[in-house]
């Protein structure tokens, strides 16, 4: 077994190569030259790039369930800070770099059953979180108690990532603003109609 050193520099440089390449043009010898090792140590660590991925797909969605259900304060003003976190990330970078669990789900998923199944766990991890705080926000009556926690949270994530989409395209907010006024002030309002 290699150095944690080194396996710890190439995720974090594949991780930033993902972000910024795509998953098919951060080739091996990118993400090794970019973490300042020899390709040749890459192999002692990962069986594969699709290897590789899967690491930095965990990584990148790590903190997400401990940030969304252990955060401070109000549970829907720590749902909105979450996604303003993310908006600010995106714009921050000039709308060049998306989510990698969206960018990797647009990419290689219909490719390599290894990293869609990846996404797929990502996707499901993150909406769990998401529903665990509508959960919590419903429970202190904050959000009207008709509201499906899991649907609505499976509903906000494909929204954010459709926004994000959006937003890329345009190369503007827009799409954001969208998702915040009808996400927080429509349907996640407390005063919001029931649903049929």
């Amino acid at each position: 077994m290699g150095r944690r050193g080194v396996r710890e520099e190439i995720v974090e440089a594949a991780l930033e190569q993902f972000h910024v390449q795509g998953y098919n043009a951060a080739g091996v010898k990118v993400i090794t030259d970019a973490a300042g090792v020899p390709k040749g140590s890459f192999y002692n660590h990962f069986d594969s790039k699709e290897a590789l991925a899967v690491v930095a797909l965990e990584r990148y969605g790590a903190g997400r369930p401990d940030e969304l259900t252990r955060g401070e304060g109000e549970p829907l003003a720590r749902l909105r800070a979450h996604f303003e976190a993310l908006r600010d990330g995106v714009v921050r970078y000039d709308f060049t770099r998306g989510c990698l669990i969206g960018n990797f789900g647009t990419e290689i998923a219909d490719h390599s059953d290894v990293i869609r199944e990846a996404v797929r766990q990502s996707l499901a991890q993150w909406t769990d979180a998401i529903a665990a705080v509508l959960a919590e926000a419903r429970d202190v009556g904050t959000l009207r108690a008709g509201l499906d926690p899991p649907a609505t949270a499976g509903f906000i994530v494909n929204a954010w990532e459709g926004s994000l989409i959006r937003a890329r395209a345009d190369r503007s907010a827009d799409a954001f603003a969208s998702f915040f006024t009808l996400v927080f002030d429509a349907l996640l309002a407390k005063d919001s109609p029931e649903a049929p």
